[in-house]
């Protein structure tokens, strides 16, 4: 158990860090799982716009890693150019 009020005080930072985190992070997942089931090129352009900005705000963060954000990114411009 932490014995200074510094260390009980970064705990308690680091908890609700990793939760905000957690949250960004699942949530950046599952606009990734809808920009993919996605069948008009359209609706995909508008979405991957959201998820690229959702992408780079985790790298920036370091909840990923910034060539994990790059690959996604990659990846996901070229499943909406497929698109028709």
């Amino acid at each position: 158990m932490a014995n200074h009020k510094s260390a009980i005080k970064r705990i308690r930072a680091n908890a609700a860090k990793r939760l905000r985190n957690r949250y960004q992070a699942k949530t950046t997942r599952n606009a990734i799982k809808i920009l993919r089931s996605s069948e008009s090129k359209s609706e995909a352009s508008e979405l991957l716009k959201k998820v690229t900005s959702m992408l780079d705000r985790l790298a920036k963060k370091n909840v990923i890693h910034k060539n994990k954000a790059a690959n996604n990114k990659s990846k996901l411009t070229k499943f909406v150019n497929t698109l028709k």
